[in-house]
């Protein structure tokens, strides 16, 4: 998972509708936030950078072919102007490996992601494949966090539009697990399902594994799912904290 990270993306939820003695649903609305410093996650409201320009990666001199498989993934903010700034190596295939990934990405050419048409800081990840037969290893964004839609009011309420006396908690904001090897074929599906306990804030307080994948990949599920957001669970239109599963996927090459 993401070792350096500044302050996760705290989404505004607003009720905008108050409950009056037990007679009106709380339907939330939701608006995409920037984190403390300022920067957004891709979501319904805003959307991905592009790269538009792309920069090779060199293979390093003097590496083995033996040791050229692998890759690198940085994660980054790309600026209002395009610009990378803020780039970590979320997992490293070695320090030339990831040197020369960071050098053609700051020599690539990005379009800002957008907030209602207005260039935005945005945070993304990006891979760089590096392959035994040396082919062309090229930056490739990818999107492994993400706010998500407000859910319909629909959810609120059963098929008579009458208020559910329970809803359960719903995410707003994802993180994919840890980065897959996109050189083997797994012979299992590379989905875990996670029992989260969500507070009346939508904060994880407690997560475990309920059906796991085994390989090292259930801690990195539960890493996950501990930097989920969610709209808490209401009863009678009430905040309560509440228990749900939650599918979690790993990252897709």
């Amino acid at each position: 998972m993401r070792q350096v990270r500044y302050a996760w993306a705290i989404v505004a939820l607003t009720a905008i509708r108050v409950w009056a003695q037990g007679a009106v649903p709380p339907i939330w609305e939701v608006h995409q936030a920037p984190d403390s410093d300022g920067i957004y996650y891709t979501g319904p409201e805003v959307s991905a950078p592009v790269l538009v320009r792309t920069v090779v990666v060199p293979y390093p001199y003097g590496v083995s072919d033996r040791d050229i498989q692998g890759f690198t993934v940085l994660a980054m903010v790309i600026d209002a102007h395009g610009k990378p700034d803020h780039i970590q190596v979320l997992h490293s295939h070695g320090d030339s490996f990831d040197q020369g990934a960071i050098a053609a990405v700051k020599h690539s050419a990005f379009e800002p992601g957008k907030l209602g048409g207005k260039p935005v800081p945005v945070w993304i990840d990006v891979r760089v494949v590096f392959h035994a037969n040396r082919s062309q290893a090229v930056p490739q964004v990818l999107i492994t966090e993400r706010d998500l839609p407000a859910p319909a009011e629909s959810k609120f309420e059963d098929k008579h539009h009458k208020i559910l006396s329970y809803t359960e908690p719903v995410p707003i904001h994802t993180v994919d697990a840890d980065f897959a090897d996109p050189f083997v074929v797994h012979p299992y599906v590379e989905v875990a399902i996670v029992t989260v306990e969500v507070g009346v804030d939508g904060l994880p307080t407690a997560v475990r594994v309920s059906r796991g994948l085994g390989f090292g990949l259930d801690e990195k599920a539960a890493a996950a799912v501990k930097h989920y957001r969610f709209l808490p669970a209401t009863k009678k239109g009430k905040p309560i904290a509440a228990t749900r599963d939650v599918m979690v996927s790993f990252v897709k090459f």
